[in-house]
């Protein structure tokens, strides 16, 4: 495994660390047992950064992470996010009061008096614009509620904005094959102010594991069932916001650049890792075999420059004109 800095935080995570949003649900059935084989896994292969949510299967995902950190030795970090239990999710909803009220639940949830890292969940952009909200995490900080924070964003827009407070350590953002765009000008201020970039999202849910057909379903509560026009949550949350049949059609263009003993999915991770501004990626899985798989990448070659060059020239052609503009 390799390890990097986690912006100013002084942890060195793993490249490929782990996103617990699958074991917590919206991505089909999950057996916790299953879970907590898959968690005990990613340990041993040297991940030490687990990102999660309080709202990932109500609790379900941080309660097995507190059940992880207890059953292991090794020193793991876990971040987790609060906002996304606001019903309606709205930016007056951003305030000292409920962030308080979420900690204190998440707190619970992980076993732990003071949280490593905390995000704001993908919050309306104006929150990002009420210096206020950020002021009220300053004050968690003080308090010793949580460690450090962050936040995880929708749009390059809401990165750039984040990264104007002090305070923020972290951003999280979808990067991927099919989303180039936060590596044009994000990458490169956030790099200048010293702030971790956790690129979530990396195998666009699943498209760029290169074992999807037309003929794949998936179920009915599975967010890649019911929320590809967005009618849950963002759009951009699934399958990075690319059509399902586009995507497919990009995929088989790129299975040509998997080198021999490669899989497809280890392809698109590594492809993130080329940028140095990324502290680490959290891919999500449900199985041991599939965290064995995504911590491969982080020891496997460089990719080529006519690899990363063949790359763009697929996401030109059929990814740009759904996705570049928008997010």
């Amino acid at each position: 495994m390799q390890y990097r800095d986690l912006g100013r935080t002084g942890w060195k995570v793993s490249a490929v660390s782990f996103g617990a949003w699958a074991i917590g649900g919206t991505w089909g059935p999950v057996d916790d047992r299953e879970s907590l084989r898959t968690l005990h896994r990613a340990v041993d292969m040297g991940i030490n950064f687990f990102d999660t949510a309080d709202v990932y299967g109500d609790g379900r995902s941080e309660r097995l992470l507190s059940q992880l950190r207890r059953e292991r030795s090794e020193p793991i970090h876990i971040a987790t996010k609060a906002g996304r239990r606001l019903s309606p999710h709205t930016a007056d909803g951003y305030n000292k009061e409920n962030l308080s009220r979420f900690v204190e639940r998440s707190l619970k949830n992980l076993d732990v008096e003071c949280i490593d890292l905390l995000q704001l969940h993908c919050p309306p952009t104006e929150v990002y614009y009420r210096p206020e909200v950020f002021g009220a995490l300053d004050d968690l900080v003080r308090e010793g509620k949580i460690r450090y924070y962050g936040v995880s964003v929708e749009k390059v827009e809401e990165a750039l904005k984040a990264i104007e407070y002090p305070g923020v350590q972290t951003v999280q953002i979808i990067f991927n094959m099919f989303r180039h765009r936060p590596a044009e000008l994000f990458f490169r201020e956030a790099q200048r102010r010293k702030v971790g970039i956790i690129a979530r999202v990396p195998l666009a849910s699943g498209l760029l594991t290169g074992k999807m057909t037309r003929e794949t379903t998936f179920a009915p509560d599975d967010h890649r069932s019911f929320n590809r026009d967005g009618k849950a949550f963002d759009r951009g949350e699934t399958f990075s916001g690319v059509d399902f049949e586009v995507g497919l059609r990009a995929v088989d263009e790129l299975k040509p650049l998997v080198p021999p003993g490669w899989t497809m999915a280890q392809l698109a991770l590594r492809w993130v890792l080329m940028f140095d501004a990324v502290s680490c990626t959290i891919p999500g899985a449900k199985h041991p075999e599939q965290v064995e798989d995504n911590a491969r990448a982080a020891d496997m070659p460089p990719l080529t420059g006519e690899q990363m060059a063949r790359v763009r020239e697929i996401y030109d052609r059929y990814i740009r004109e759904q996705v570049h503009h928008r997010w």
